[in-house]
């Protein structure tokens, strides 16, 4: 009697499929920087996987491509293959602006005349914001807090707890102290009414008295001081209004926070004719002080610097590495505002989510650096202004909802660039006044940026192990259970 063999069928690996949006970029060398930006997922890989990953965009698998299944495998280590449909990080604003923050744009005085400022401060006719003014304003957020807070308790929602209070403009905020104190403390008060606290931040040049800086130590969350690290630098491109050196004011302002141990962060201004002191101003501040982080940006080329030769070059990002590297021996965290790894977004900034900043008359403008209306672009970023029959504010809707899509899914250019979702079209402010208003086809900083982000990720795969690197965080927050 013979008997029949039933061969059962071996399991086999799916298919694989693309399930994120991936990137090759080249490194020299037959080596490419791969890199899926919504599931954290880089590596180095050769041309072989950067065919085989074009391949499967187009909904092609050639096994002969990759006999062993190795190819494959690395990509669903990574979640780039089988890791589940991505959301691209996506968030729109709909219907009447409701802000639960606000900017006070108080002053366009200035107690310094920096060569590069942005504003021209001291140029433009002085303007100071009435205390009036800007307790409309906290009014206005503080009930909107409430509304949102009463919709959210009805419905379990977690309820606000903080009332944001910033203080910025085209001068120093502190030159109009007496509204900016008042109206902080309005604010408290306001905050607390509703059951929240009031959180307050500050940009400043640092140029401040003693007992304004023991106000700000008592009062404010969060402080950002403009200081261009070496006081040679400081003194050529940041003088006082009499055309004093400001260096060794804004020193002290700093050696009091230090010894409060209040956080900071400062603001470095690169210009062309210094960058290549750049690594010097970050060791000099690592050897003499401790902000939280140190942002660097290029000077742009408007207000009082729009005749100087432009820093978005390739020398400001040797000069950045540079002084990167001397920031990291230090233990400091240096900052390029476009290239943010750890966040994901689709806006660079709050004016497609409906900033709420007030000009010292009590207009509102989307961009803090669009403050006044004289301002070129003021037709493009002021959207609302106070109503004259109601404690409310009224709102151009057309110009409302042109700012509300200036979000990097709608911009062409950026569609293919691996650094979309971090960079999200960078400052639009910026971005206008060197391009002016026709479509959006890139600036001197997009290569900044791309270069930046590649030095990020290459130096998160180093730390990794040198492999690969894949951010759990990311992975567990899409549901997955292991890498």
């Amino acid at each position: 009697m013979s008997t029949q063999t039933s061969v059962s069928s071996v399991p086999t690996e799916p298919v694989p499929q693309l399930s994120a949006e991936v990137f090759s970029i080249p490194l020299g060398d037959n080596r490419y920087l791969i890199y899926a930006p919504l599931c954290s997922a880089a590596f180095i890989g050769n041309a072989s996987m950067v065919n085989f990953i074009a391949a499967l965009k187009e909904g092609c698998y050639d096994k002969a491509a990759d006999p062993d299944g190795a190819m494959a495998a690395i990509l669903r280590q990574v979640k780039i293959v089988g890791g589940g449909t991505e959301t691209p990080p996506v968030s729109t604003v709909t219907g009447t602006p409701l802000p639960t923050a606000i900017t006070l744009l108080l002053t366009t005085a200035c107690n310094l005349r920096c060569s590069y400022c942005y504003a021209a401060a001291g140029e433009t006719q002085v303007k100071f914001m009435s205390l009036e003014t800007a307790k409309r304003g906290i009014d206005f957020i503080a009930a909107n807090a409430a509304k949102k807070n009463f919709i959210a308790e009805y419905a379990g929602q977690p309820l606000q707890t903080e009332l944001g209070i910033a203080y910025h403009g085209g001068g120093e905020p502190a030159a109009h102290w007496g509204v900016l104190t008042d109206s902080f403390a309005y604010a408290v008060h306001k905050a607390e009414t509703f059951g929240m606290r009031a959180c307050g931040r500050l940009i400043s040049n640092g140029v401040l008295r003693d007992d304004k800086i023991d106000w700000i130590i008592t009062n404010i969350n969060y402080l950002m001081i403009s200081f261009d690290g070496l006081p040679s630098i400081q003194a050529a491109q940041r003088k006082t209004v009499s055309g004093r050196d400001s260096s060794e004011a804004v020193m002290h302002t700093l050696r009091r926070f230090d010894a409060a141990d209040f956080p900071y962060a400062l603001r470095i201004t690169a210009t062309e004719a210094f960058l290549e002191q750049l690594p010097d101003a970050v060791a000099f501040i690592g050897e003499h002080f401790k902000p939280q982080r140190i942002q660097i940006e290029p000077a742009y080329p408007i207000g009082r610097g729009q005749q100087m030769p432009s820093a978005n070059t390739t020398r400001f990002i040797s000069a950045y590495r540079a002084a990167r590297a001397i920031a990291t021996k230090l233990g400091l965290t240096l900052d390029y505002s476009p290239v943010r790894l750890d966040r994901r977004s689709n806006h660079f900034c709050g004016i497609t989510q409906d900033e709420f900043s007030l000009s010292p008359d009590g207009n509102v403008s989307a961009c803090y650096s669009c403050f006044s209306e004289d301002n070129k672009l003021a037709e493009v970023f002021f959207y609302g202004k106070p109503d004259m029959h109601s404690p409310d504010y009224v709102f151009d809707r057309p110009v409302l909802e042109k700012l509300r899509t200036w979000a990097v899914r709608h911009l062409d250019f950026c569609n293919g660039c691996f650094a979309k979702w971090h960079c999200a079209g960078d400052c639009y402010y910026f971005n206008l006044n060197v391009n002016g208003q026709r479509k959006f086809t890139g600036s001197e900083r997009c290569h900044i940026t791309r270069e930046l982000m590649k030095d990020e990720i290459l130096a998160r795969i180093a730390a990794s192990g040198g492999r690969f690197w894949h951010d759990i965080r990311n992975v567990l927050q899409k549901g997955e259970n292991e890498i």
